[in-house]
């Protein structure tokens, strides 16, 4: 019954939008998400909140990939909010949000009150690599609804990386902003773990043990490195190419397989940033997010030793 009324509900909003001015449609679109979201805090287990691009869709096949092993859920299908909990009540449902909706259809834009009483496990990652894998989210792989949705400019926009990057709307800026917002709230969260990108890179089953006993699981190593090398870089790739989770819709499907651009797994790269820009223009994109980004991330040293996606050292660029 509910999915009836989502799909009225959305179809509604849809039909209304078209005779309103494109702001009122935008807003009454992003209020029917944040109404969708706060059903799904309200009736979830644990939260998973990220920045987008900051590896939550790698972090969502290794749980699926888990609860396969672990709990005997179908292969090839990718965990939603209760799909994997509907099959098999152990497994919890689990919420995934970049926390943007959700905020405005509370109205706690400015806090993190909607969080403060949540399992939430919270996904972080160096904001130059999330602003330079936005670009290529919004040049090659950004569903065209999308974009006005969420203030992006049109993708045929004369933009070059380092504008996008810099863009007050959709880039440094912006993720800073989130960033800071969470760190002032951390200490009002009284279930939290915070996993970030660059260490769940550097030691993945580490990483992965320490969510799935937040997560109320006692997982076996075996388990955890069946997990892991599944969820690696070159094997996402090959699934992506083979439409492996075409169940699951477009969110790890390329948009064009002849163009490594649009695939969602592209390089993930930690400090891939400083391959795009010329030394001046790291200057200035790091001095940003020194000055600006809260330490309690540890991101503010510009220092960085760039590595593969597989974990592995890499000479700088």
């Amino acid at each position: 019954m509910h999915m009836v009324t989502k799909r009225l509900t959305r179809w509604l909003v849809q039909f209304i939008s078209i005779f309103l001015p494109e702001e009122k449609g935008r807003t009454l679109e992003r209020k029917r998400r944040g109404r969708e979201e706060f059903r799904k805090l309200k009736a979830a287990d644990y939260v998973f909140a990220s920045y987008a691009k900051s590896g939550r869709t790698w972090v969502r096949v290794m749980l699926s990939r888990y609860y396969q092993i672990a709990h005997g859920i179908p292969e090839a299908l990718m965990m939603g909010f209760d799909n994997f909990h509907k099959k098999n009540p152990d497994v919890p449902k689990i919420f995934f949000t970049h926390d943007n909706y959700l905020r405005e259809y509370t109205g706690n834009v400015d806090n993190r009150k909607d969080f403060y009483e949540q399992k939430v496990v919270l996904l972080v990652r160096r904001p130059q690599d999330v602003a330079v894998s936005q670009f290529f989210q919004w040049k090659y792989r950004m569903r065209p609804h999308k974009i006005p949705l969420n203030r992006y400019p049109p993708q045929d926009a004369d933009i070059d990386m380092l504008d996008f990057v810099m863009n007050e709307d959709v880039g440094l800026p912006r993720i800073v902003s989130f960033l800071n917002a969470w760190a002032r709230e951390l200490p009002k969260i009284k279930n939290l773990l915070v996993v970030r990108y660059e260490d769940l890179r550097a030691n993945p089953e580490q990483e992965l043990t320490r969510m799935l006993e937040f997560l109320g699981e006692n997982p076996k190593p075996g388990q955890v490195t069946e997990t892991v090398e599944f969820g690696s870089v070159e094997n996402l790739r090959k699934l992506e190419s083979q439409d492996y989770f075409w169940r699951s819709g477009s969110r790890l499907t390329p948009r064009d397989k002849a163009d490594p651009n649009s695939y969602k797994v592209r390089r993930a790269k930690v400090g891939g940033y400083r391959d795009y820009f010329e030394d001046a223009q790291l200057e200035q994109i790091d001095a940003y997010v020194n000055a600006n980004l809260s330490p309690v991330f540890d991101y503010g040293d510009s220092s960085i030793t760039p590595t593969s996606g597989d974990g592995s050292k890499e000479n700088a660029a």
